[in-house]
């Protein structure tokens, strides 16, 4: 694996999440569900990349 001096995308949201105080309850779960949300995009991006790739592999299917 090859170490690049760009910072990481994630690691950066989590900072400015870390920097942020919910007032009440309802912003708490809303930057829960901020957060969740973009999981859970990463997750379905992650997938059509390894479908992609597997397709690219095995053309004739």
């Amino acid at each position: 694996m090859e170490h690049s001096n760009i910072p990481d995308k994630n690691l950066i949201n989590t900072v400015k999440e870390l920097e942020q105080d919910p007032v009440n309850s309802h912003q708490a779960q809303q930057m829960q569900q901020d957060k969740n949300d973009r999981r859970k995009e990463m997750i379905k991006d992650l997938d059509e990349v390894v479908k992609f790739k597997n397709n690219d592999q095995h053309p004739h299917r």
